[in-house]
């Protein structure tokens, strides 16, 4: 994780409880996601570790809302649409932050 993803401030850094905020929440959920993570993998680098090849697919809203159409019965889908949603704010987050328009770089309010 990069070093810059919380706030520097102690009291600010409070504001984002991973754990109890949201692994605690969805465990079952997070846990089929990095799953997906995973098949992704090993699907497009069968010969290499875990890691996300941002080239690969770059159309996460239409890949998601495809996800979402599929998920009506299957889990699998489910947990792939909610890879792509996170995938999605990831780069909106990493692409405003290169444009300088975010100050703390895991603020959704700004």
């Amino acid at each position: 994780m990069a070093s810059n993803v919380f706030p520097e401030d102690a009291a600010e850094r409070k504001q984002y409880p991973l754990y109890r905020g949201l692994l605690r929440y969805f465990p079952d959920a997070l846990a089929a996601v990095s799953h997906v993570s995973w098949v992704g993998n090993n699907q497009h680098h069968p010969d290499k570790p875990l890691h996300w090849d941002k080239s690969k697919s770059t159309d996460e809203p239409d890949a998601l809302m495809r996800h979402v159409v599929e998920g009506e019965t299957d889990l699998h889908a489910r947990a792939q649409a909610s890879w792509r949603a996170l995938a999605w704010l990831q780069r909106g987050i990493e692409e405003k932050r290169e444009a300088g328009e975010v100050s703390d770089p895991t603020s959704t309010t700004q």
